[in-house]
């Protein structure tokens, strides 16, 4: 890892100040006398609005760097802490604590992220999942630390204290060290890369994927506190419970980034298992009723909860490339913003309707089981193997680090030089490159044979073990296609 990279670990300790509003929930409900879906909309606006500005974080980064952004993000958002402390009523809170904060948000988030994207390329769903693991430990400290603080200077008073906290954000992001990349200037400006990504088909279902995520994700944080004390749970135990989900979001964090990147195969298929498993142990939650039961589910909710996240955003820049990774998040991030804003209230009014938080958890895991169905759609989801970071990145990698990298796997080779080659050669083709490591056969691309492409599919399927026919083919290393073919004249 970069020690420059490094210094965006602490920010996950901060930035998710969203997630911790379910500390609050609770008090606000009391002090305000609101039901349960007004209360909701104070989280989700600050989820909105830190998803939905994240263009402007994005735009703001590209042209001024991360660095000045995030320190003023960290800025905003402890002051819209500090004003909630003094709020009279639920717009107030709305205003300071879901627009000023989560504006703060919006300009911390994104640039961090994208900026340690841009660091990795072989191991960046590790280098996610250890930079994300701030946040298992921010709720893992505050979850108790919280409630404390509540019962001793109530919940103004603790606004002030989260406010204090917020403003480190702004001695974290003085750590930012921006990297300039030499494929910058080819993607173009922010409005080039805008028009390429609406038109890329996978970077589209793959916002729409997370949308579906994202609207289920966040319940409960805002609501498992309150469905806990529906079961005459204390509030000290239900930090607890807090807390264990939080230590087990820690290590599906580092966990999932690790197997990211030593799973053979598509991220995507990782991120889809992750996906599922969060969304049946979401709809469980009603089912169990004993200390027990809720315990050992919180440990596989918060588990997976936890992996997804590093292999959402690192399969990323294996879709749009990390030229554009700045622009691309922020898209994805503010087209989520829609899940982010629907689904607490949802939530909310569905306990209203019902009296229980039975149909708000069964709903929410059904988002998710939606969002893993259209991760299936995504490019090379069933191939044999797929790249852990795009072959492109690996030239950057070289010239960032002025090291003399060559692409592992290739070398430069002439037909006339391997018998065996030219004895299975198939009508009409000449491999321009021999790679050796992991094949995939799902995407031949065989339009301007000569032969029947249907045929000569079956006849590669077939004999694809055969070490002269995959030297004939010329499969990428590091991706599911042919590399070149030319023909015969």
């Amino acid at each position: 890892m970069d020690g420059g990279a490094l210094g965006v670990l602490p920010i996950g300790a901060g930035v998710r100040g969203a997630a911790l509003l379910q500390r609050f929930f609770v008090e606000f409900v009391a002090a305000f006398d609101e039901p349960a879906a007004r209360v909701s909309w104070i989280a989700s606006i600050g989820i909105a609005v830190q998803q939905f500005g994240s263009p402007v974080g994005s735009a703001l980064s590209t042209k001024f760097g991360p660095r000045p952004v995030v320190m003023a993000g960290g800025i905003l958002a402890a002051l819209g802490m500090l004003l909630a402390s003094f709020a009279t009523s639920l717009t107030h809170l709305y205003l300071s604590i879901g627009l000023l904060s989560g504006s703060g948000w919006a300009l911390t988030f994104t640039p961090t992220l994208a900026c340690l994207s841009r660091y990795f390329s072989r191991l960046r769903s590790l280098a996610m999942g250890l930079a994300l693991t701030g946040v298992g430990l921010s709720s893992f400290a505050f979850a108790p630390l919280f409630q404390w603080l509540l019962s001793y200077y109530a919940w103004r008073g603790t606004l002030l204290l989260v406010s204090a906290i917020s403003l480190h954000l702004v001695a974290c992001g003085a750590l930012l060290r921006p990297l300039s990349l030499t494929e910058d200037p080819a993607v173009g400006g922010p409005g080039a890369q805008l028009a390429s990504l609406l038109h890329h088909g996978p970077f589209l279902r793959y916002t729409v994927a997370l949308t579906l995520i994202n609207t289920g994700y966040f319940i409960p944080y805002v609501h498992l506190v309150a469905h806990l004390q529906d079961l005459d749970w204390d509030p000290l135990p239900a930090a607890f419970l807090l807390s264990v989900i939080a230590i087990s979001d820690l290590v599906g964090r580092v966990v999932s980034g690790w197997l990211g990147d030593v799973v053979p195969g598509p991220v995507a298929r990782l991120l889809m298992l992750w996906t599922t498993l969060t969304g049946v142990s979401l709809a469980l939650f009603p089912v169990a009723q004993a200390p027990t039961a809720l315990v050992a589910l919180a440990v596989a909710y918060g588990f997976t909860s936890g992996a997804l996240t590093p292999v959402a955003f690192s399969m990323l820049p294996e879709l749009v490339g990390t030229g554009r990774i700045y622009c691309g998040l922020g898209l994805v991030q503010m087209v989520e913003s829609i899940g982010g804003l629907l689904g607490a209230p949802l939530s909310g009014y569905l306990r209203d309707v019902t009296g229980n938080y039975t149909a708000s958890f069964v709903v929410a895991g059904a988002f998710l089981l939606a969002g893993s169905g259209v991760l299936i759609t995504l490019p090379r989801f069933f191939c044999v193997s797929a790249p852990t970071s795009k072959p492109q990145d690996l030239g950057t990698e070289a010239l960032d680090t002025k090291v003399p990298l060559r692409r592992e796997g290739w070398e430069r080779t002439e037909l006339q030089k391997d018998p065996e080659s030219q004895r299975l050669a198939a009508p009409g083709l000449v491999p321009h490159m021999v790679p050796r490591g992991p094949r995939c056969l799902q995407h031949l691309d065989l339009s301007s044979a000569t032969a029947g492409p249907g045929l000569l599919r079956c006849v590669c399927q077939l004999l694809g073990s055969c070490r002269g026919l995959l030297s004939l083919l010329g499969f990428h290393s590091h991706g599911c296609r042919i590399q070149e073919f030319s023909l015969l004249q």
